[in-house]
């Protein structure tokens, strides 16, 4: 996930008002990674659905706190997706937000799949390490350059 698959905010671009920009009234915000969800959160942008792993930088964290949320737990080794992982995100789509998938293993590359099966009004966020913040608005192009990606890795 080297490039990114939306706008790349840099960090010091990070702020409320920058990434407002980018969203609707009806978005479905979707953000992959711990310290996403939690800037968000801190923004009070309420993800409907996030997805963690309790680490940043491969460093244990503290998750991100959230009342009221319904949480999922999956296993998905690093550097995979599992069809568990791509089943739960699709269950989580059904579900009154908001959502919260913790992931025994790594999260980074279930932006693939989140992208192909996310509601038309999702902008999907996550980290670019080192760079800032990648938001994602879901459209047909994006669905099929995250499946072709998917297919490549089967």
């Amino acid at each position: 996930m080297k490039v990114p698959l939306g706008i790349l905010l840099p960090e010091n671009q990070t702020q409320k008002n920058e990434i407002q920009k980018h969203l609707a009234d009806n978005s479905y915000i979707i953000t992959v990674g711990d310290r996403t969800t939690e800037k968000m959160i801190g923004f009070d942008l309420i993800p409907s659905l996030q997805i963690i792993d309790g680490q940043e930088k491969r460093e244990k964290r503290e998750p991100p706190k959230l009342e009221n949320a319904t949480e999922l737990t999956v296993d998905n080794p690093a550097a995979q997706i599992t069809s568990q992982s791509i089943s739960v995100i699709k269950k989580a789509f059904t579900m009154q937000s908001p959502v919260r998938i913790f992931v025994n293993g790594e999260e980074d590359l279930l932006v693939l799949p989140v992208c192909v099966h996310a509601p038309e009004n999702a902008v999907v966020m996550y980290g670019q390490p080192h760079e800032g913040l990648v938001i994602v608005k879901i459209t047909t192009e994006i669905r099929n350059k995250a499946q072709s990606l998917l297919d490549l890795m089967e």
